[in-house]
C-alpha cells in the first residue's frame, strides 16, 4: 500500500491554474490526480459539512499527492482554503494510473458506446444517486464539448456499523454489470487513514472514471443500477458525497478538450 494525501482546494481570486502548478512543478511535486471541480453531485448531510460546505466556499482543484510530497509553505499562500485526507492505495494500482488514465481520456474511435436514454422519470433530488430535473438541466446547458467529454467522481464514504460487507457486494455489481454498462470504471480506491478524516467519520474513497456526465446520468437514470443503488448501496452508507472533477494539463486546460470548444 502506498499512502497519497487529497486535497480539495480553494485558489486565492487572481491565481491561475498555470500559476499553481508552476509553482508546484518548481518544488519537483507532480500530482498522481489534477482536477478542476466542476460540480457537487451529491453533498454530504453531516460529515465534515462545516469545512466542505461552510462560507459558500468555491472548490477549484483537486489533487492526489504521494505521501512523500507535500504543498509547500510558499505555495500555500496562494490556497484561501483547503480540506484533505490521507489514503492508502495499492501499489499496482497508483503505478498504473498514469497509462489506464491516458487510455480513458483519449479512447479508441467508436469503442465508447454512446449514453443510454434514461429509462425513469426524474427525482425530486440527486442526493439519493437518482437524476433529479435539475441535474438534467444542468447537463443540458453544457456546452456539447463539455456534456461529451470525461469526467471523474470523487467519493468519500463513510458506512453505517457492520454494512461494509453489504457495500462491497455494491462495488462487486458496479464492476461487473451496473457502472461498466455506462462505461463507469474505478480508477482508484483507497482506506481513509489521516486523522482528521477518521475522526470525522470518512472511511473509504473512490475516484471512477465516467465518459461524459451524460453516462453518469444515464447510469441513475437505468432501472437495472437503481435496483443495485436501492439493495446494497444507500442502506450501507452513513453518510457520502460525490464531487465531479475534469483533470487539466500543467497549464489548467482540461486534458483532451479543444480551449476554442467548451468553458467552465
Amino acid at each position: 500500500m502506498v499512502l497519497c494525501n487529497l486535497y480539495l482546494i480553494s485558489l486565492k481570486d487572481g491565481v491561475s491554474l498555470r500559476s499553481f502548478f508552476g509553482q508546484l512543478r518548481q518544488h519537483g511535486i507532480k500530482p498522481v490526480v489534477q482536477a478542476r471541480a466542476v460540480r457537487w453531485m451529491i453533498l454530504p448531510t453531516h460529515t465534515s459539512t462545516g469545512h466542505l460546505l461552510s462560507r459558500n466556499v468555491r472548490w477549484d482543484l483537486l489533487l492526489f499527492l504521494e505521501e512523500s510530497d507535500t504543498i509547500p509553505q510558499e505555495v500555500q499562500r496562494d490556497i484561501e482554503a483547503i480540506w484533505s485526507a490521507s489514503c492508502g492505495v495499492s501499489a499496482k494500482m497508483l503505478s498504473a494510473y498514469a497509462s489506464t488514465n491516458k487510455a480513458l481520456l483519449h479512447p479508441t474511435p467508436g469503442s465508447v458506446s454512446p449514453p443510454e436514454k434514461p429509462m425513469l422519470e426524474p427525482s425530486r433530488t440527486s442526493q439519493n444517486l437518482e437524476v433529479s430535473s435539475e441535474l438534467l438541466e444542468w447537463v443540458g446547458a453544457l456546452p456539447p464539448s463539455l456534456r461529451e467529454h470525461p469526467v471523474s467522481m470523487l467519493n468519500l464514504l463513510a458506512f453505517n456499523a457492520g454494512k461494509i460487507d453489504q457495500y462491497k457486494k455494491y462495488g462487486e455489481a458496479f464492476t461487473a454489470k451496473v457502472g461498466s454498462r455506462h462505461g463507469g470504471k474505478v480508477k482508484i480506491v483507497g482506506r481513509v487513514a489521516g486523522r482528521q478524516a477518521q475522526e470525522d467519520g470518512w472511511e473509504e474513497i473512490a475516484f471512477v472514471h465516467y465518459p461524459s456526465v451524460q453516462h453518469f446520468a444515464a447510469m441513475a437514470a437505468s432501472k437495472d443500477y437503481q435496483e443495485v443503488n436501492y439493495r446494497y448501496r444507500l442502506g450501507a452508507l452513513k453518510d457520502t458525497f460525490i464531487l465531479c472533477v475534469m483533470e487539466v494539463d500543467d497549464d489548467g486546460n482540461i486534458i483532451a478538450l479543444n480551449p476554442d470548444r467548451g468553458k467552465l
